[in-house]
């Protein structure tokens, strides 16, 4: 488990990011008790608009991108990847937002040689270095080794730019998760989907359990755990309504199980970006 060294306000680390092998392994830490706090904020916000009917169709979230590839050779072994990796890679990110109103928009690649970066060593060091653009700008890493995790993501928050949490703010990415990488059940690219799904402040679909308000997202059955594989019918929580939602982008399932989010997971990305990242 890779635990960033920091004490972003929307952020505590998380025993439920600790990677198994041959299963998804999201190392984003468990939202603080002030970030859940925001989510249900923002759910409840949601629901009266809803109400009021002014809950209305939002204009597309176009998110410029910067992708940051960190390699410890130019061998595809050591965590380089190509052009035509990344272009795959964008084109299964919008393909995936498109249905909710969101596209993404490459602006810039870089390559770094570097055995420690590529192994998400001196984080810190290497956003300052190599981060771009503004709060509402998502920066992509793709690293060679991030330890026993496919991914890790920050969620949106109130920072200031210039600050360390602003820095911090982006997505890690195991370089050989994206299309066509090595990672078996894991190489369709939907380990990014998963993980900018964070950065837009969704949690887990298993987030709490079986009881209380789970992910705050009310068209998201409740889930125990995470899945693993796709076991279609898992209702790990018989006494809620629904069955597990497998083939949600934020669960833990494989890549050829992900079909989805839900319009009220659609809805708090929304809500997400415009409270926190829009204006930026």
């Amino acid at each position: 488990m890779h635990f960033r060294s920091l004490t972003l306000a929307g952020l505590i680390p998380s025993a439920l990011a600790a990677g198994i092998p041959g299963r998804f392994g999201c190392g984003t830490d468990e939202p603080s008790r002030q970030h859940l706090q925001i989510s249900q904020a923002l759910a409840a916000q949601e629901i009266s608009e809803a109400r009021s009917g002014n809950l209305t169709a939002r204009a597309t979230i176009n998110v410029d991108v910067y992708f940051h590839v960190l390699a410890s050779s130019t061998s595809v072994a050591d965590g380089y990847v190509t052009d035509t990796q990344l272009q795959n890679q964008l084109n299964v990110m919008n393909a995936a937002y498109a249905p909710h109103d969101i596209a993404f928009v490459l602006k810039g690649t870089d390559r770094t040689i570097n055995a420690q970066w590529a192994r998400d060593g001196a984080e810190l060091a290497m956003k300052k270095a190599l981060r771009k653009g503004t709060y509402r700008t998502l920066n992509l890493y793709f690293f060679k080794d991030l330890g026993s995790n496919f991914g890790y993501c920050y969620f949106p928050t109130t920072v200031t730019s210039g600050s360390n949490d602003f820095y911090y703010d982006g997505c890690s990415i195991l370089s050989s998760t994206i299309p066509g990488g090595s990672t078996t059940n894991y190489n369709l690219g939907h380990t990014v989907t998963h993980e900018v799904g964070h950065w837009f402040g969704l949690y887990h679909t298993f987030q709490g359990g079986c009881t209380g308000s789970g992910d705050y997202v009310s068209d998201t059955p409740a889930q125990s755990s995470a899945s693993s594989g796709c076991p279609v019918g898992r209702d790990s929580c018989p006494n809620q309504a629904g069955v597990d939602p497998i083939r949600n982008y934020m669960d833990y399932s494989y890549d050829t199980c992900y079909t989805n989010f839900t319009p009220g997971q659609k809805t708090r990305m929304h809500s997400f970006w415009t409270q926190y990242r829009a204006g930026k």
